[in-house]
C-alpha cells in the first residue's frame, strides 16, 4: 500500500500540486476581481441590483475558469466538459426562457432608467408608484396601496408612461357656463382664481379658452402648468374654487337639459 501511495505521488504529485495552486490562485483572483469590479461599479450610476449581479457574475466566471484549468492539470479532457456545460446552459435557458426575458428586460430597465423608485408610472397594464426595481420584476404600489409585482418583460415590451418624467405637468380643466352668462365675466373669474394660487406657474401663462358650444352649456377649457408633485392637489383645489367663485358671481354651471316639444301643443 505504501509503495502504491509513493508511486502515485511520484506520478501525479506534480499535477495535483499544480492543480491545487491553480485553483487557489483562481479563487484569490476571483475575489480580487470581485472587489475591484464592485468598487468600480460603485462610482457609476448603475442600480445597486445590477451592480451586485455584475460583481457576482465576474466572480463566478473566474472561478469556473480556474476549476476548468485545474482539471486540465490532471489531464482531464476539458473540451467535453465545457461542451457539457454549454449544453446544460442551453437546456436551462430554454426551460427558463420566460424568466430570462424578464431578466433581460430588468437589466435594460436598470441601465436605461425609464423610471426610478418613487415615480408614478403606468406600465404593464398597471398604474402605481414604483417601490422597487428587481432583475425579474418591478414592484408597484397602486393608489389604493395594493402591492403589485409586474414581470419586467411585460413592462419593457409595452408603453411606459412616467408621470414624474418631467418636472412640470399641464392641467386641462373643463368648465361649462350657461348660454346666458357673459363669457368675459367667466374668463375674468377663472383667471382670478388661478392667479391667487401660488402653486400655478406663471410661465407658461394660465389660459382660459372656449372649447366648444355644447348642447346645454358653453364649455370652457382652463389650461395651466404646475410642478409635478402639485398636480393632484391643484386639480382638486381648483375645481372647488372655480365652483365657489362662479356661484358667488352668479355664473351658472348648467346641468344637461333636454327640451321636448309635444305635437299639437
Amino acid at each position: 500500500m505504501w509503495d502504491r501511495i509513493v508511486s502515485w505521488v511520484v506520478a501525479y504529485g506534480g499535477q495535483a500540486l499544480g492543480a491545487i495552486v491553480t485553483l487557489v490562485v483562481g479563487y484569490l483572483a476571483a475575489r480580487l476581481m470581485r472587489r475591484i469590479v464592485k468598487r468600480w461599479l460603485a462610482k457609476t450610476e448603475l442600480a445597486l441590483a445590477l451592480q451586485r449581479f455584475v460583481t457576482q457574475i465576474t466572480y463566478v466566471a473566474i472561478l469556473i475558469f480556474a476549476i476548468v484549468a485545474s482539471l486540465a492539470r490532471f489531464g482531464i479532457e476539458t473540451t467535453s466538459f465545457v461542451a457539457i456545460l454549454g449544453a446544460a446552459g442551453f437546456a436551462i435557458g430554454f426551460a427558463l426562457q420566460g424568466s430570462l426575458s424578464n431578466f433581460a428586460a430588468g437589466v435594460l430597465i436598470l441601465i436605461l432608467r425609464p423610471f426610478k423608485i418613487g415615480d408614478f408610472v403606468e406600465a404593464g397594464g398597471v398604474s402605481g408608484s414604483v417601490q422597487d426595481i428587481q432583475l425579474f420584476t418591478t414592484i408597484l404600489a397602486t393608489p389604493d396601496n395594493v402591492k403589485v409585482m409586474v414581470p419586467n418583460a411585460q413592462i419593457y415590451g409595452g408603453v411606459i408612461r412616467n408621470y414624474n418624467g418631467y418636472e412640470t405637468r399641464r392641467i386641462d380643466l373643463a368648465v361649462g357656463i350657461g348660454y346666458g352668462d357673459a363669457i368675459e365675466d367667466a374668463f375674468a373669474a377663472a383667471l382670478g382664481v388661478m392667479a391667487e394660487d401660488g402653486r400655478i406657474l406663471k410661465d407658461p401663462e394660465p389660459q382660459v379658452m372656449v372649447a366648444e358650444l355644447g348642447d346645454s352649456s358653453v364649455n370652457l377649457k382652463l389650461r395651466l402648468w404646475v410642478q409635478g408633485p402639485d398636480y393632484w392637489s391643484v386639480l382638486f383645489d381648483l375645481t372647488r374654487s372655480i365652483k365657489e367663485t362662479f356661484d358667488a358671481k352668479g355664473i351658472e354651471i348648467p346641468y344637461p337639459q333636454r327640451v321636448i316639444h309635444r305635437a299639437g301643443s
